[in-house]
């Protein structure tokens, strides 16, 4: 009898230590599929916004011809561009009157002017999908003095290009 209450508490702490591998197996398979799935998620959102990408300069060039046709029925095809960009998570960057945000915009000039690292015009809009840039808006910037060294800090081509010729 003495052998069988030995071997009664080692079946059950073996007993044990199998559920407790089995319990840690489980929750790495839950684990991976978790990660699985959100790597799934993630791809079609590079996927998407690649695509995206894409069309962004064709409604560019619809926006510039109607600009000039002014006809209704390219209006709407705009707007039902705008639409499908919208269910798909992307919003325009706004950018006029805005602060500069290096992030949001790409300086393309600087004006001098009465307001300091300030958005004063856009000559190519700017796109994000779901609070990522996709595009940044290609803007014209007031400075208080162009002629400063503080427009370095927009990273304008035409600094780089007076360093290499002066």
């Amino acid at each position: 009898m003495p052998k069988t209450k030995k071997s009664a508490p080692q079946k059950d702490e073996r007993h044990e230590e199998l559920e407790n591998q089995l319990k840690r197996a489980l929750a790495d398979y839950q684990n991976l599929e978790r990660r699985v799935e959100e790597e799934r998620r993630l791809l079609g959102q590079l996927s998407s916004a690649l695509l995206i990408e894409k069309f962004l300069p064709v409604l560019d060039n619809l926006e510039n011809a109607q600009k000039h046709l002014n006809d209704e029925g390219l209006e709407i095809v705009i707007k039902q561009f705008k639409d499908i960009l919208s269910s798909e998570g992307v919003s325009q960057i706004e950018a006029v009157g805005a602060a500069f945000d290096p992030h949001q915009h790409e300086a393309t000039e600087v004006h001098e002017g009465q307001n300091d690292n300030t958005v004063v015009k856009v000559l190519r809009k700017g796109y994000k999908i779901n609070d990522k840039v996709l595009r940044p808006a290609q803007v014209v910037v007031e400075k208080k003095s162009a002629g400063d060294n503080q427009s370095d800090s927009l990273g304008q081509p035409e600094n780089i290009m007076e360093e290499a010729n002066g």
